[in-house]
């Protein structure tokens, strides 16, 4: 107890006891929607799921796991991996990326920063460049935010700017890359009659060029610097415009994979490489797939690629990307701090924990779900296993990934009896929906089923408990739909596939031989959200949760 009074240990839970197994299972991207063709969740076998939900039906339910209930601006926002983890790690609602971006640039108070300080003073004798992606998706980056900070930029004494476009087509539709192109050149056009040199120097499709995540692929980073630092690209264009129409129809690639190029002007020489003196923010909001480009731009020792030249600039991201390698050391926006999350409230309290994912969301298990905080509470208390997740290939291409492996390893530890918390996330129906590929997301779906029954047999050996949940929707809506909710066609008549998370409910289940008797959910938190889930697991391992936590999903009666 320090001198504040507050103190890590938590109250017993009068009814439930301690030193049960719970197994807490994440399923990415797995919400819950009107069963049709495109549900893949629907279309595939899932049993083990199909059962939780007709087994006890006070054991399951829906919760929310988009907008506010995770700390972003409105109801039209879709959840995402990281706010979801963060909910589900820290048990109270934190205003998260791109409301924090929203507040900052509304009140101001961004200009004020010292982030923005920093980078200013390149102003008077070098250019500014703004690199991220383009549309108003609302995952990464929103195009309003930009348009804000151009403006803002201008106004504070950016003479020269230069922006850097990655077209999106994954979190917004294909082909609407071109309307924000045009959007943006006409806002650059009159910064140019205001006195301000502006202007579209470079741009690539976000999966091809620098938003590579979870350094599965370099290559991806070193187009974006080939691009936007030494300004060479295999194409050349006079305007961004032209560069996005010609592409598409061109190498047929659509918007997320978009070859690199650069604008040049009428020397053939291209308008806006990063040279000394210059200064360059990253302006997506969501850290993942600005991670690599950051260590680029920031490290000195570097060795993924060879950058040939790299010159002195003042960097900062919108936000700072990794809490831990303190990465950027230098953002327009602090992070919500996120504190007394709980996992280290279980660690202080004896509950050794273990913690597993493949690759690519191995950092929501941990890191997100920590409070953006890497590493271990207490070595001595937790283990965290990474699996290799696949790469070099597209996730539709293999998409069982590596959800057994996770079930296995996680399987193990629940039968080794070392932990009390077995804590997993099985990625397939968010990796493999966001292809966009309906047969490979219905394989991808069973396979993340025949995973979770591995989990749910283990802890029936231990007398454990289970809680089954997920951290947004993807899989179980796949195609575009009108305001009436029927599927929105194309110009040739074909569906309009979705690859983005929804608005949808996820759903939360829990039991397991170890779970008392008369533990039900409430019929009083209609509106609960990831947020609860927090206090629900705390309870199930015997404890209360912190006061401030977001309510427990659960009651006990007495039978």
């Amino acid at each position: 107890m320090g001198s504040s009074g507050f103190s890590w240990k938590l109250p017993d839970h009068p009814k439930l006891p301690k030193d049960k197994t719970v197994a807490l299972i994440v399923l990415d991207g797995w919400g819950e929607a009107d069963p049709d063709r495109y549900n893949c969740i629907h279309v595939a076998e899932t049993p083990t799921m199909d059962s939780l939900k007709k087994g006890a039906p006070e054991r399951w339910r829906l919760i929310r796991a988009h907008g506010k209930a995770v700390g972003l601006p409105t109801e039209d926002d879709m959840g995402n991996s990281e706010v979801g983890h963060n909910a589900l790690g820290a048990g109270r609602i934190y205003a998260q990326g791109a409301k924090l971006v929203d507040l900052a640039l509304a009140s101001g108070k961004i200009y004020d920063g010292e982030g923005f300080k920093y980078i200013k003073q390149s102003f008077e004798t070098g250019t500014l460049h703004l690199i991220g992606l383009l549309s108003d998706g609302g995952v990464h980056s929103r195009i309003d935010q930009l348009q804000l900070l151009l403006k803002g930029a201008s106004e504070n004494g950016a003479k020269r700017i230069r922006v850097h476009i990655l077209t999106d087509g994954r979190d917004v539709l294909d082909g609407s890359s071109v309307g924000f192109v045009e959007t943006l050149e006409n806002d650059l056009a009159k910064l140019h009659e205001s006195g301000v040199d502006a202007q579209i120097a470079s741009g690539g499709g976000r999966m091809y060029v620098t938003m590579d995540r979870y350094e599965n692929d370099w290559e991806v980073v070193k187009r974006g610097w080939d691009a936007q630092v030494l300004g060479e690209a295999p194409y050349k264009f006079k305007s961004a415009v032209e560069a996005v129409k010609k592409l598409r129809e061109e190498t047929k690639a659509s918007d997320q994979y978009l070859p690199p190029f650069v604008i040049v002007d009428d020397s053939g020489k291209s308008v806006g490489p990063i040279v000394d003196g210059d200064a360059v923010v990253t302006f997506n909001f969501r850290a993942d797939r600005m991670v690599m480009i950051a260590k680029a731009l920031e490290y000195e020792d570097f060795d993924k690629f060879d950058r040939v030249r790299v010159p002195k600039i003042r960097y900062a991201g919108m936000l700072q990307y990794d809490g831990e390698l303190k990465l950027p050391s230098h953002y327009l926006v602090s992070p919500p701090e996120i504190e007394r999350t709980s996992g280290e409230y279980l660690v202080h309290n004896g509950v050794r924990t273990f913690a597993c994912s493949e690759t690519v969301k191995f950092g929501h298990v941990t890191f997100f779900w920590n409070g953006n905080r890497s590493g271990y509470f207490n070595p001595e208390m937790e283990e965290y296993v990474e699996i290799p997740s696949d790469s070099g290939i597209t996730f539709n291409v293999k998409p069982k990934m590596k959800a057994i492996e996770i079930a296995e390893k996680a399987r193990d530890a629940i039968l080794s009896r070392k932990f009390h918390q077995v804590r997993v996330n099985l990625p397939n129906s968010d990796m493999v929906g966001h292809t966009g590929d309906i047969e490979a997301t219905v394989v991808a779906c069973k396979a993340a089923d025949d995973a979770v029954k591995i989990i749910l047999d283990a802890i029936e050996q231990v007398g454990g408990i289970y809680v089954v949940t997920a951290d947004h929707g993807n899989a179980e809506d796949m195609v575009k739909r009108n305001k009436s909710g029927q599927p929105l066609l194309d110009k040739n008549g074909k569906i309009q596939i979705l690859t983005s998370h929804t608005l949808q409910p996820v759903p939360i289940a829990i039991g397991g031989p170890g779970l008392a008797p008369g533990v039900r959910f409430r019929k009083d938190v209609p509106d609960g959200g990831l947020a609860n889930v927090s206090a629900t697991v705390i309870n199930l391992h015997g404890y209360e949760a912190p006061s401030d936590y977001e309510t427990t999903l659960i009651e006990v009666v007495d039978n």
